[in-house]
Order: structure tokens, then sequence, then C-alpha cells
């Protein structure tokens, strides 16, 4: 029987670095929570209005992006835990009981029910191989073309081997930013608004992606709707 491989081969990222993820292609991704809308409860003119600017927004766009949900298990654990700091320190046995029966409550319902969270996500890419060529391109080097591959074989392979230098890292999220900001002003327009991740909820949500049955560690930061 073969071994499972370990875990480190199948995720694609080489390290975090100051809330951007670098994959072992040596590329670029900032990973962004967004805000919900109630779209079923916009009138058909709002609705048409909405589906029109994303389509424009979208259209603008002359970079890739990523949207995708997460669904997981509704943790209340956090919440079952202030509870149960309140009835330490409350006095009266009446209170004590009702307390109690409501986190019995609260618990069997949530469990009962199997009760699911969504959060939204926004993936902005930038890949400094890639952009390294199309500027290339645009400088009019045309006589270069055939040696671009090489290049790009040669860039990718000492990141690979190095990693990013960080003189070369805050010039590349800079320019990776730029795209984020267009997202977020692109998107704001309907009314979504975008939070980039930081380091440590980065980890948190593909600590939770690659182990679904395990409590988060950590909470998402509040996306103001």
């Amino acid at each position: 029987m073969a071994r499972p491989l370990p875990a480190q081969q199948l995720v694609e990222i080489k390290e975090i670095r100051d809330g951007v993820l670098i994959l072992k292609d040596a590329s670029l991704r900032v990973v962004m929570i967004a805000s919900s809308i109630n779209f079923a409860l916009k009138s058909q003119e709002e609705q048409d209005a909405i589906v029109a600017q994303y389509q424009n927004y979208l259209n603008s766009l002359d970079f890739s992006i990523e949207s995708f949900v997460h669904s997981r298990k509704l943790n209340i654990e956090p919440y079952l835990a202030t509870l149960r700091e309140r009835l330490g320190r409350e006095y009266s046995e009446l209170m004590k009981i009702q307390i109690t029966e409501y986190i019995d409550f609260v618990k069997a319902f949530v469990e009962s029910s199997n009760i699911m969270t969504k959060n939204f996500y926004v993936v902005i890419p930038f890949t400094p191989i890639l952009e390294f060529q199309k500027e290339t391109v645009k400088r009019g080097l045309l006589s270069f073309l055939p040696n671009l591959s090489s290049a790009g074989k040669r860039m990718e392979k000492d990141i690979r081997e190095h990693g990013i230098a960080q003189e070369k890292f805050e010039e590349y999220k800079t320019q990776l930013y730029q795209r984020v900001e267009v997202a977020r002003q692109g998107l704001a327009r309907i009314g979504v608004r975008l939070v980039p991740l930081n380091t440590e909820e980065l980890i948190e949500l593909f600590y939770s992606l690659y182990n679904p049955g395990e409590l988060e560690k950590g909470k998402m930061p509040e996306v103001a709707g």
C-alpha cells in the first residue's frame, strides 16, 4: 500500500510573508474576505443594476481573479465559553439554572441542525515572471522574444532555490496591492467590501481548509456590510 504524501507536498504555499502568499511556482497571492449583499431582497431594478455593474467590473480587469466560498460548521464554543464564564460569576440560583438550560439548548440546537457558516473570498494573483515577460515585450525588445522563456525559467529557478529577496518582495507587493485596490474599488460600487487577510488569518484559513473537522483556531476579521 502506497504511503500518503506529506502535507507539504500537497500544499502549493512556499511561505506566508506580511499577509502575502508566496507559492512554489514563485507567484504571489493576496486573499481577501468579502462582505455579502442581500441580493434576493433587492428589487428587480436593483438586481439588474448590480449584475450590470459586476459585469462592467469584470470587463475592466486586465488581470485574473479568483472567487470562492468556504462553508464550515458553525463553531459556537467561544460563545458557550462566555456563557460558562457568566455562569461562574452568578450568585442567583435561579439565574444559574436558566443559564445552564440555555447553554444546553443552544448546544443541542446547533448540533442537531448542523448549522453552517459561509465566508466569501477574493484572491488576487501576481506572477513576477509573467510580468517580467509582459514588460519586456511592452518595451519593444522584440529581438529578445526567443530568450524570454529561458530568462523566465532562470528567474523562476532562482526564486525557487533562494526565495524572494525582501527588496524584490516589497516591489512585487506594491504592484500586487495596486491590483488589490482596483478589485476593492470595483466591488465597492455594488456594496461588497473586501478586507485582506493578515498572516495569522491566512494560517487559520488554510488550517481549517485542510482540517475541516477541527475547531477554528481564530476568528475571521469583521467586514462592514
